[in-house]
């Protein structure tokens, strides 16, 4: 904990003629005007985000390898299209058992923990219509049928369903919206929720890598050609943190519809207005950032050692 709390994420976000470079095992950012606008030790890096471009070198690599972070590059729309990640190499024993774990134990406590994120985020609001009351007590019904052990796979998945329906429509009731829709980027929430979703997912895959886990190896969501099953069922717990800080910044004015495009039926976001909007969503997911680690250490140790089911982390905000 106290070796992680002195860990740094760098998400650097260049603009036009800004360079990042490294100088005596220092990581440095500079203007265009050669000003140095950061600079730290490579020692205290954990990942480095790029949002931008940039020329990637050999002594780039080098250090990502030898200090042991990780390096994602983004789009201006904020897609990652790179990612060099630091692993664990060699951990073969923690990925026998990830191949051979066939239980749906995992996947049922992971989603129980989803819907007590939800609720607690409901709980949050100031205002408590009846409305409200009432779908957090629906969603405790929910939550207690995942104490079924014998659910299958597909009754999970219809439970998480309808919980994350309900959970959504109250989530966002402060604006007019017609639901989640991943990827499709159909409205400005929706789009919010992408790039958020991803920060955090890459956040979750840097952490999963510290300990040589097969981030494609899920326990709830499926084998799929190139998708990280395994980030994608940790992420669950932790969506609610998104969600949260987006009807937030409704209610605080802080975003503005004409800082968005409407390309070829999808709103996008990009260069200088992207900003503002990468800015508060990192910080609603970094400041959870110790709890993230101490999950995904508590998992590792639960999984390496095949404790029962009690031994598992919940995610259950913040550390006092």
């Amino acid at each position: 904990m106290n070796d992680f709390k002195q860990k740094q994420i760098i998400i650097a976000l260049l603009n036009h003629g800004e360079k990042l470079s490294f100088k005596n095992d220092n990581v440095v950012i500079t203007d265009k005007d050669g000003k140095i606008k950061h600079q730290s030790t490579c020692y205290r890096l954990f990942a480095l985000m790029i949002v931008g471009n940039i020329s990637i070198t050999s002594g780039l690599l080098q250090r990502s390898k030898k200090f042991g972070f990780s390096i994602t590059l983004l789009s201006y729309g904020l897609i990652p299209y790179g990612i060099w990640q630091y692993k664990t190499e060699g951990n073969f024993l923690l990925r026998q058992k990830q191949y051979a774990y066939k239980s749906n134990a995992i996947a049922l406590h992971i989603v129980q923990n989803k819907i007590d994120q939800q609720i607690i985020h409901l709980q949050k609001r100031r205002d408590k219509p009846l409305a409200l009351t009432q779908a957090i007590d629906k969603l405790r019904d929910y939550r207690g049928r995942l104490l079924d052990e014998s659910l299958d796979f597909q009754e999970i998945l219809g439970v998480e369903g309808v919980a994350s329906r309900l959970y959504f429509s109250h989530m966002f009731d402060n604006i007019e919206w017609n639901g989640r829709t991943p990827r499709t980027k159909k409205d400005i929430t929706n789009l919010l929720m992408d790039i958020g979703y991803m920060q955090l997912f890459h956040l979750l895959d840097a952490m999963l890598n510290l300990y040589g886990f097969d981030t494609y190896k899920g326990v709830y969501h499926k084998e799929f050609y190139q998708r990280k099953s395994l980030v994608a069922d940790i992420i669950e717990p932790f969506r609610p943190i998104v969600d949260y800080r987006i009807r937030k910044a409704y209610n605080l004015g802080q975003i503005n519809p004409d800082d968005f495009d409407f390309i070829n039926g999808q709103y996008r976001l990009f260069g200088d207005k992207a900003k503002p909007y990468t800015k508060w969503l990192l910080e609603a997911i970094l400041e959870y950032k110790n709890e993230m680690f101490l999950y995904i250490q508590q998992y590792y140790r639960a999984f390496i050692q095949e404790k029962t089911i009690g031994a598992y982390p919940m995610f259950l905000g913040k550390i006092p």
